[in-house]
């Protein structure tokens, strides 16, 4: 089958706030065992062989050779059946086939052109040409590909007919889509028992939106093979881009199930897990993904931002810690790190991770509160001021217990006329939310403004 083209929690909350969104960033599974279709489809056929009256001996030399996968040898003998009759169609595609297996590209389309020129109507030689062509982007390879479905192969004439017709279909995907979902459908009617064609057209329908189109072709592959993992992909995949994430939870069940070797059924299951917020399930899946990959730093990601936002906090630490020292100039974890330090009242650790991630992304407003409260709990406040300031400055709506955090802030600085002023922000805004901060700020306000005579 074809390969297909295949983070994090929100925690809330004003310290927690504004992690990666995991709904967002669910990505497609990318499975290595799809990629079986394109290569079956753009794999050119075994040498043709045909009975021809006074054939040259080198022709049947070269194809014993071949067989025994001795392609030099076949190479030197075809030649010298081409040196003495140029136009030997046979000679031509068996050595097409020949250089194709050499890895010799170039030297396998002229060989093919040749076997097509001496003998036009050969289906195998025009289906090698045009998949030799559609393989090196030359879109050529249509003509070759449409001629060959026009033919008759040599034996096993409805699938070869329609393996034809599957390779035009991914010919003219990008190109010409429409002309690509009727070549599927002429496929599939050559060969109703065989699921490929209707995969393909699944495919096709989904990258080009047709989502309802694409859930009845995997649906019909599924009637065709109910084994079908890559029917079980395209689907999960198909409920995730339209937010059915609860029936892509089954599915995943049953793949992680048949494939448990495999790390991107296990990571992308623990995703979808916790984007129903079934945050304690998802963990050990994504704990295993890494097992199988340890390398995955976006499952890594995942991971941390999962231990944070179900208070595993010096868990998360250890995560963060540990993706920071492979990327360190990346903003969102030294502010994942620093709220995991925040949570555990590890209070300078955390201010020192939040500046980081202001001075590595400035226009980011959450992350100057996050250091604010870091600030005012190590009593640094001017930075608590500076902090509060700088997200002002981003013309972003403050948050009103911010007023309060600033206004307290300059109190303890001595600065009672700015303090005054945050104080009755807070007021006017807090509408009894905060009723213990509601009372300090009245009482302070007692204290600190002129007494009116």
């Amino acid at each position: 089958m074809r390969q297909r083209t295949g983070h994090s929690i929100g925690a809330g909350g004003m310290v927690q706030a504004m992690n990666r969104s995991l709904a967002n960033a669910i990505l497609l599974i990318s499975v290595a065992a799809s990629a079986c279709a394109q290569t079956q489809t753009h794999t050119t056929v075994r040498h043709h062989r045909e009975v021809v009256e006074q054939q040259p001996a080198e022709i049947a030399q070269a194809e014993d050779a071949i067989q025994k996968n001795d392609f030099a040898s076949a190479e030197t003998l075809l030649k010298k059946a081409l040196d003495r009759d140029p136009k030997n169609y046979q000679a031509w595609f068996d050595l097409g086939f020949v250089f194709n297996r050499l890895g010799r590209s170039e030297d396998s389309i002229h060989a093919y052109r040749q076997s097509v020129a001496a003998k036009p109507d050969v289906f195998e030689s025009n289906l090698n040409l045009g998949l030799m062509l559609a393989r090196s982007n030359n879109p050529e390879g249509e003509r070759f590909l449409r001629s060959a479905t026009t033919l008759r192969p040599t034996d096993h004439t409805e699938e070869g007919q329609a393996r034809a017709w599957l390779a035009l279909g991914h010919l003219l995907e990008n190109s010409k889509p429409e002309d690509a979902f009727a070549a599927y459908q002429k496929a599939a009617t050559l060969t109703p028992k065989d699921p490929e064609p209707h995969l393909s057209a699944g495919l096709l329908r989904e990258r080009q939106k047709d989502f309802p189109g694409a859930e009845a072709e995997y649906q019909q592959v599924l009637v065709l093979d109910p084994r079908s993992t890559e029917a079980v992909i395209g689907l999960t995949n198909l409920y995730m881009k339209s937010d059915r994430i609860s029936e892509a939870e089954p599915l995943l069940h049953r793949l992680a199930a048949e494939r448990p070797d495999d790390a991107g059924i296990h990571l992308q299951l623990g995703r979808v897990l916790a984007a129903q917020g079934k945050k304690d399930d998802a963990i050990p899946e994504i704990q295993t993904a890494l097992k199988l990959s340890p390398n995955d730093s976006e499952a890594q990601r995942d991971l941390a931002d999962l231990y944070a936002s179900t208070g595993k906090d010096d868990l998360a630490e250890a995560a963060y810690r540990t993706l920071i020292t492979a990327h360190p100039g990346d903003a969102e974890l030294h502010r994942g790190l620093g709220q995991a330090l925040l949570r555990q009242k590890k209070f300078p650790d955390a201010q020192q991770e939040l500046l980081a991630a202001v001075r590595l992304k400035r226009d980011w407003p959450d992350v100057y509160v996050d250091l604010a409260f870091a600030a005012s709990e190590n009593k640094n406040y001017e930075l608590t001021v500076r902090a509060l300031n700088g997200r002002e400055l981003l013309n972003t709506e403050m948050p009103v217990v911010c007023f309060f955090l600033r206004a307290s802030a300059y109190d303890h600085l001595g600065d009672y006329k700015q303090a005054a002023v945050d104080y009755h922000h807070f007021l006017d805004s807090a509408n009894g939310k905060y009723p213990d901060q509601e009372w300090q700020a009245r009482h302070r306000l007692i204290a600190i403004e002129p007494k009116k005579r």
